[in-house]
């Protein structure tokens, strides 16, 4: 499984030039390292935790940001078996994230906390799909 953690700068500025004004749905698929691998000089006390531990202190770190700019989760599922795709792909958390619009992503990514924080999920992370979503009409059938 290739190591996707962050977005590339090709992929971010794909993101930046999409529309910004209606509510963006992102989702979230991620698999945790078995141990935490923080860089150089990081904080002793967050030295030893697991991926999911530190994907946590991710979460407590972060949450208030997310929220306070109209963010929540909307649907979040335990991961059972891929019935079509990779077979090496499996997934720790997998969830939807809704914003308000795209504004509020970016001040998220953008703001100094939140970019303190953000150590925590790249020490977390083995590896992560964020695919952006525009959310639509639901229906009883497919198409």
């Amino acid at each position: 499984m290739s190591a996707h953690i962050d977005p590339t700068r090709a992929q971010f500025e794909a993101f930046k030039a999409l529309e910004r004004g209606h509510p963006i749905e992102m989702l979230n698929l991620v698999k945790f390292r078995e141990s935490a691998s923080y860089p150089d000089g990081h904080s002793l006390a967050d030295q030893g935790l697991s991926g999911a531990e530190a994907y946590k202190t991710y979460g407590r770190e972060s949450g208030p940001i997310f929220a306070g700019l109209g963010g929540k989760i909307i649907w979040r599922g335990g991961f059972e078996c891929t019935l079509i795709g990779p077979k090496d792909e499996t997934w720790d958390e997998v969830f939807v994230a809704r914003y308000p619009d795209a504004h509020a992503f970016m001040a998220m990514v953008t703001n100094p906390d939140y970019q303190r924080a953000v150590v925590h999920r790249q020490a977390a992370v083995e590896t992560s799909r964020l695919i952006r979503t525009k959310p639509s009409d639901t229906g009883a059938t497919f198409g």
